[in-house]
């Protein structure tokens, strides 16, 4: 199973994004406090929709907690600042996307100390960054496709005329 890592998120209503998709594809959610929100924040049911209660979510502490819970992760950070592209990483089938809060991304602390696994996403000229809940589906998915999309459907019908 993928594992998606909100380090100290910010926006509920991003959370709330981030946690639908983690559900639409089998996907854990970790969050690591402090949380710029309550977890019964109307705007994070409110963006999450009805998916929430099928939500697989862990909360911590602290990254510190986070990492005593989970021994051995295979940790991949996103950030902006990082020298290679998500493309150019080879995702494991249970490893863990970490994002970081939405003002300020991960501690630039704990990407020195993990620089071979920091990634970013390519964008042009002096854009800072994007959306939270988008960058996380986009890493999210190109994980998913390289793990064969494992136990999803890949196939659609339509509603009311035939292929």
């Amino acid at each position: 199973m993928l594992n998606v890592v909100l380090h100290e998120p910010e926006i509920p209503a991003n959370t709330g994004n981030i946690g639908r998709t983690c559900v639409a594809t089998g996907t854990r959610l970790h969050l690591i406090r402090p949380l710029g929100f309550s977890l019964d924040e109307k705007m994070l049911r409110r963006a999450g929709l009805d998916y929430w209660k099928d939500l697989d979510v862990r909360v911590y502490e602290d990254y510190a907690d986070f990492c005593r819970k989970n021994p051995g992760a295979k940790i991949y950070y996103a950030t902006t600042k990082a020298r290679r592209a998500y493309t150019h990483a080879a995702f494991e089938p249970d490893c863990y996307l970490m994002f970081g809060k939405e003002s300020a991304g991960i501690p630039e602390e704990l990407l020195v100390e993990h620089e071979e696994t920091c990634i970013r996403i390519p964008m042009i000229g002096e854009t800072r960054s994007l959306n939270l809940s988008n960058a996380v589906a986009i890493v999210l998915y190109e994980a998913l496709r390289q793990n064969d999309f494992e136990g999803m459907r890949c196939e659609g019908e339509l509603h009311r005329l035939h292929w």
